[in-house]
């Protein structure tokens, strides 16, 4: 009979080895958008919340600009009381193209608002004076497009017929934080979530989202009462794909990284401050965030711990383990960005673990951020938000 440690690795190594596995099914099942040159007839409003944004936002306008099949295109800028020159930026790169519109909003949110629920109403209602449009969709100003990524984005919505869809964009990291940290958003549903099943499931347990990307049947979005019904959501990306799943509504999930990347964070300490905003709310609180950390150590840490100090059977289960856990990774890595694998990307792979202790350090910080009350972001206090 196996002695406790011993037990620790085998389960450790089954949690490493079913990450693996799942994430290998996504990697063969997972619909990667492709630009194909089809022409999307129905109208489409584009809106782009930008606060403090004016280094970033024209490279998306000119992306923007460069769409194709898309003859009944709009664009709705929103300048979020920025403290830079993003409302000058975002004209200059615009020029005379009028199938944009930029605008400014000096007014700071309501009270229970977070400013990008806000920022993302206000564009949604002059989406609808303008025209209501077919398909209405989100973007972030870091999000970098290929000619054809709009046009896909709403042609698989529909083929989808669904109410929203998300397309993942490939996460771009440069610094040696990034690199360990970013890669952790896709692996952590691609590890855990067959998405060939959570993309027909309507339980909001099942849905994944990521808010740089995301395309809704305009319709479907104004029943359910757009951004107001998340006000206060600090992650209103999956709030947002979870009250659509609660309405009956189906959402789904492509890999869109052929066709889209973006580079969120542009060093260790904005990587900080945006993960330290948010991860308080991932789990459903400290219990919830202690169990999956947990977990986490478990199926993460132990393995390759026994593959450094165990001896014969112990040391090959964990030898099994780390090879597993590093090639989920690299699995959901290569399902992101839709293709090859970089020599970064098998580094950062390799230090699986040392990028699940920084996670489970930011989760940590954050839930202490939460508790002291001193959450922020571009400058502005996170309270009475959830």
């Amino acid at each position: 009979m196996p002695h406790s440690g011993e037990f620790a690795v085998r389960a450790g190594t089954a949690i490493a080895g079913l990450g693996a596995v799942t994430a290998l099914l996504n990697r063969i099942t997972l619909r990667q958008l492709h630009g194909g040159g089809t022409t999307v007839t129905e109208a489409v409003t584009v809106c782009v919340p930008a606060r403090d944004e004016a280094d970033r936002l024209p490279g998306l306008i000119a992306d923007l600009r460069a769409q194709q099949g898309i003859p009944h295109l709009r664009v709705l800028i929103l300048d979020d009381d920025s403290t830079d020159d993003t409302y000058g930026a975002a004209l200059k790169a615009v020029g005379t193209d009028e199938r944009f519109t930029v605008q400014r909003n000096d007014i700071a949110p309501a009270p229970g608002w977070t400013g990008k629920n806000a920022a993302c109403a206000r564009l949604a209602e002059l989406a609808t004076v303008e025209g209501a449009p077919g398909a209405l969709v989100f973007l972030d100003a870091d999000v970098r497009l290929t000619p054809g990524a709009l046009g896909a984005a709403v042609v698989e919505l529909r083929r989808a017929q669904a109410s929203s869809l998300c397309a993942w964009p490939r996460q771009r990291a440069e610094t040696t934080a990034e690199r360990l940290v970013q890669p952790l958003l896709c692996w952590s549903w691609a590890s855990t979530l067959p998405l060939v099943l959570g993309n027909r499931s309507l339980r909001p347990s099942t849905a994944v989202a990521c808010g740089q990307f995301l395309v809704f049947d305009a319709a479907d979005y104004r029943a359910l009462g757009g951004h107001a019904v998340v006000a206060d959501r600090i992650t209103e990306d999956l709030a947002i794909t979870r009250a659509l799943r609660r309405s009956g509504r189906r959402t789904v999930l492509v890999a869109g990284g052929r066709l889209a990347e973006t580079r969120m964070y542009r060093d260790a300490r904005e990587l900080e401050q945006g993960y330290s905003r948010w991860l308080w709310t991932a789990y459903g609180g400290p219990a919830g965030s202690l169990a999956v950390a947990g977990f986490l150590a478990l199926g993460y840490w132990v393995p390759p711990l026994a593959a450094l100090a165990g001896r014969g059977r112990t040391r090959r289960l964990g030898l099994l383990g780390y090879t597993a856990a590093v090639t989920g990774r690299l699995l959901a890595r290569s399902t992101e960005s839709g293709g090859g694998l970089t020599r970064a990307d098998a580094l950062a792979a390799l230090a699986h673990p040392a990028a699940i202790a920084a996670y489970l350090r930011l989760s940590a910080k954050s839930h202490l951020a939460h508790h002291s009350g001193a959450l922020s972001w571009k400058d502005r206090a996170l309270t009475g938000i959830r």
